[in-house]
């Protein structure tokens, strides 16, 4: 297995965050049954969907939780010639006060407009527990994963402290993140999460993961990474081992 492959395949898991969702149809048996669901990473850095309990979906993974996430890189002239990853993975529905609540604070997020009907139709959490990934880089570049998920060592409150501090205070540092990486500068973008190697911008509804310089494995890097980028006039590549 590629190290550098696992990487970018979990990059790509990262930057997008909306995917195909296909199941084993319980009304066709036989036919696997696409359908599209927004979703962030959990602490697990496995994928964190919220689904309606009528949904076609949902009806099929309460019978087989055997399922797939297929994503892809956005807005790509020529979709064989970027990365996309088929991640093979196993479902589970949350179940417990204390994990539905964890999920529910970084799921909303992501999706704060997820909010309204959850609260008004009948949704539930699923995480997708990853089993074994393909992931194709471009022309020839075809690697099976076995691994390839990392857990996010900040989840939870020290996340969440580092979300708020930024969004409360460092308003014009988020601003300067936004121009450095060439992204829409309105509607305002705010963080939406922090992990060791890159952190989310919400901008409107849509998402973008940009890379620090250097992983961060502890509240103080994450710091200095961040003021580091602040400071920044272009902004800076990954560290060589780290590409």
């Amino acid at each position: 297995m590629s190290v550098k492959a696992g990487k970018h395949a979990r990059e790509l898991l990262l930057k997008e965050y909306r995917g195909v969702l296909s199941t084993q149809s319980k009304a066709m048996p036989g036919f696997p049954f696409g359908s599209v669901v927004p979703y962030c990473l959990d602490a697990q850095g496995w994928p964190l969907i919220l689904i309606s309990r009528i949904a076609q979906h949902t009806h099929n993974l309460q019978k087989d939780p055997k399922c797939s996430l297929l994503v892809g890189e956005r807005g790509a002239e020529d979709v064989q010639a970027v990365g996309r990853l088929t991640l093979l993975a196993e479902a589970r529905q949350l179940t417990g006060e204390v994990a539905i609540a964890a999920a529910a604070e970084r799921y909303y997020r992501y999706f704060p407009q997820a909010r309204d009907y959850h609260r008004t139709h009948d949704f539930d959490f699923w995480c997708l527990q990853p089993v074994r990934a393909r992931y194709i880089g471009g022309f020839g570049a075809i690697h099976w994963l076995n691994e390839m998920t990392l857990a996010n060592p900040f989840a939870g409150a020290a996340e969440l402290g580092m979300v708020e501090h930024m969004n409360q205070d460092h308003v014009a540092a988020i601003a300067h993140y936004v121009e450095l990486a060439g992204l829409p500068a309105a509607p305002a973008a705010e963080l939406a999460g922090i992990d060791s190697e890159g952190f989310h911008l919400r901008i409107g509804q849509a998402l973008h993961w940009l890379a620090f310089p250097t992983s961060c494995n502890n509240p103080g890097a994450v710091r200095q990474a961040l003021v580091q980028l602040a400071r920044a006039e272009v902004w800076p590549q990954r560290e060589a081992s780290e590409a």
